[in-house]
């Protein structure tokens, strides 16, 4: 495990002489495209889901059911795929607002998400890892400066990263000192267990993501990493010189 560390954090090749900037992000007319269209298929089949429905001796949502197919052929059709459509953008807009834009240059490296913009210097980046569906971004002192869900291309995303002069890790260089949290952990620092508490809690709902992202940032300033791994924290204390 050492000496994975020492190989992909240690030897950071040097930055490249001059050449542009490459910007890496998700197509806003493929992914709003992709959600129009699935949602009109849903509006499609929507009417034949309620007439099913209604043919049961015994089914749920008769009344709604019955309620759409009271409206005449072929407004009713037409009516679904219009508002299915119209859910799909809408759902789609909201996909490519959480969308990650990746810039890399020689000097910097700039994250771009839900109208929030980071920018880290090369010197203040060690290297850079996948993480499951998630690209990670490690300081040489192991603290994690940006942990965000990306939907780019992996490989196309490491070879920019590359030809920038930037270190690729395959996997988490510290990933073996993670511990699973549980209320009441020893080895945390001063008031980290009340924050991976109230984490805990934020997680449960989608409504609270942004607190859990907050809370996330209030455990970093700690000196406490968080992983997620299905309903569980994972956790690991970095170690400041």
């Amino acid at each position: 495990m050492e000496d994975a560390r020492h190989v992909d954090m240690g030897k950071r090749p040097d930055p490249p002489t001059g050449g542009s900037a490459t910007e890496l992000a998700e197509s806003a007319w493929a992914i709003s495209l992709f959600c129009t269209g699935v949602g009109a298929g849903i509006g499609a089949v929507l009417p034949l889901l309620a007439r099913w429905l209604l043919s049961l001796p015994w089914a749920p949502l008769e009344g709604p059911a019955e309620l759409l197919t009271s409206i005449p052929e072929p407004a009713l059709t037409l009516g679904t795929v219009a508002v299915g459509a119209l859910g799909g953008l809408l759902l789609g807009l909201t996909a490519v607002h959480e969308s990650l834009t990746v810039r890399v240059s020689g000097t910097h490296l700039t994250l771009t998400i839900r109208d929030t913009t980071r920018e880290f210097a090369r010197g203040e980046i060690a290297a850079l890892f996948r993480d499951g569906k998630q690209l990670v971004v490690l300081a040489p002192d192991g603290l994690e400066l940006a942990r965000e869900h990306c939907g780019l291309p992996w490989r196309r995303l490491r070879e920019a990263l590359a030809e920038h002069g930037y270190a690729w890790a395959e996997e988490d260089p510290y990933r073996a000192e993670f511990r699973r949290w549980v209320p009441g952990t020893p080895g945390l620092p001063e008031g980290a267990d009340p924050l991976l508490r109230a984490r805990a809690q934020a997680r449960k709902h989608e409504d609270d993501a942004e607190d859990a992202r907050e809370l996330r940032g209030e455990l970093l300033r700690l000196g406490v990493v968080v992983r997620d791994e299905g309903g569980r924290q994972y956790w690991r204390a970095v170690r400041r010189g």
